[in-house]
């Protein structure tokens, strides 16, 4: 097959395959998985290739697997039906797929068992897949369970190959980012006409799908900021209130962008909501700048909370030093999260893995209330990409909790947080990639400032 974007795909993979060969020694099955029943067999919820799977195989297929060893691809995927013809056309064939990808061999699936000695493998997601991997393995899988012996080198080798992204990877990427800064900005401009939040939800997925991508993961469009993950959206938009979308593209090959704004659905910010709006952004802009290769990422984090906690005792909110008041976690009872995660084929990358990606060699999550929710603990490295996304949150079981209450009463100026309960939630996020000289913001088109963002809801109204 003559095409450049093949070809294209076909050198970065070999390169890819060829890095891996370097810091292993065995050979490797990774399988793609399959689409999971949503209420009966032939509706399925929309399939999603292993991201593992993904970065050396190139295609979303499934129901495959591909066997690496000594830089060489094996490709096992069976051919459509016949009768499959019918309901979903003419597919390509195996041997097709495998040109595609520059696979040096191509079996059916029944042929990988005899293909599968002293191989290591990551666990999949999915039951039926991880039921496979166990059988052709001969050995217990699961996700949950910590991988050991050939699986953890497995496992070692593709955090360092992903946590810098490649060239091919950056463009992805970029055209994700671009896309997720076109969604919030038709989110913003809906967002005068429309009635309730899913009216929003809906002018930002469809330029989403417009361009032939999906969300990244389930989109947060809600008026209840302070629900951290809140999926639903039939609350009605009303003035004076303030609207949080965490809203992301993933491209039609799996890699991700993630970008949060907070809006006012008025279009102009309350007194109370500005300043607390200009407090979040001010630990935003100062974590980005802090960015560069050498950094330690829970630095950055403590950074955040360092300037949330002394906008806060400036607002009256919190009293006392700001270094003690971060020692003692009660900027977290507003900054609940993490300052942000590694961002590539998975929204939160690799998170599968658990900590080993996240957190460096011989570094555990902490049990502190301000730090226990750090996804990334380590340095930062050219390549990197990462989000920053500090945010303000009154979560009525903190803050209502007579524990906590009693624990931070001679920090807390309970009745001056009262006057600011008109922010149920801020967070303002954009996504970074660590380059050699420094840092750049791919999501940098998408304004935020209140001023800014104001102009942009207004325009529409």
């Amino acid at each position: 097959m003559k095409n450049k974007n093949y070809d294209l795909l076909r050198n970065i993979l070999h390169q890819r395959r060829q890095k891996l060969a370097c810091l292993i020694n065995f050979p490797v099955i990774l399988w793609s998985g399959r689409s999971i029943p949503r209420n009966y067999p032939a509706l399925t919820y929309p399939f999603r290739a292993s991201s593992h799977f993904l970065y050396f195989a190139g295609l979303p297929l499934e129901n495959a697997a591909i066997r690496l060893e000594s830089g060489k691809l094996e490709l096992f995927l069976d051919d459509a039906s016949p009768s499959s013809t019918l309901w979903h056309g003419e597919m390509p064939k195996r041997a097709e797929i495998a040109e595609l990808i520059g696979a040096d061999a191509a079996w059916t699936m029944s042929e990988l068992k005899g293909r599968s000695i002293n191989a290591a493998t990551i666990a999949l997601q999915d039951n039926l897949t991880l039921l496979q991997q166990s059988q052709i393995l001969v050995r217990s899988l699961a996700p949950s369970i910590a991988p050991t012996g050939i699986d953890l080198e497995l496992t070692q080798a593709v955090i360092s190959l992903r946590l810098s992204h490649d060239a091919a990877s950056l463009v992805e990427l970029r055209q994700a980012a671009a896309v997720t800064v076109a969604a919030h900005k038709a989110g913003m401009a809906a967002t005068p006409t429309a009635k309730i939040e899913a009216g929003v939800r809906a002018a930002m997925e469809s330029v989403i799908i417009s361009e032939n991508m999906t969300y990244a993961y389930p989109s947060i469009v809600t008026v209840h900021g302070e629900v951290l993950h809140s999926e639903h959206y039939h609350h009605p938009l009303q003035t004076g209130d303030l609207l949080l979308a965490d809203v992301g593209a993933e491209s039609s090959m799996g890699w991700a962008a993630d970008v949060t704004r907070t809006w006012p659905v008025s279009g102009k910010f309350s007194p109370t909501q500005r300043a607390i709006y200009d407090v979040v952004l001010a630990a935003h802009d100062a974590c980005i700048n802090q960015i560069s290769p050498g950094v330690e990422y829970q630095d950055i984090h403590l950074l955040a909370a360092r300037i949330m906690a002394a906008g806060l005792v400036d607002l009256g909110i919190l009293r006392g030093n700001v270094d003690e008041l971060v020692e003692i976690d009660a900027h977290a009872l507003f900054f609940v999260h993490g300052i942000g995660h590694l961002i590539g084929l998975d929204v939160h990358d690799m998170e599968d893995l658990g900590d080993w990606a996240g957190y460096a060699a011989g570094r555990a999550r902490s049990s502190r209330f301000g730090l226990g929710f750090l996804r990334l603990n380590r340095v930062l490295r050219p390549g990197m990409l990462v989000s920053i996304e500090p945010g303000f949150y009154q979560v009525p079981a903190i803050l209502n909790n007579s524990e906590t209450r009693a624990q931070y009463k001679d920090y807390v100026k309970w009745d001056e947080l009262e006057k600011f309960a008109d922010v149920r939630g801020i967070r303002i996020e954009d996504d970074i990639l660590v380059s050699e000289g420094g840092r750049e913001v791919l999501t940098g088109e998408l304004p935020t400032k209140a001023l800014e963002i104001e102009e942009l809801v207004a325009v529409s109204a």
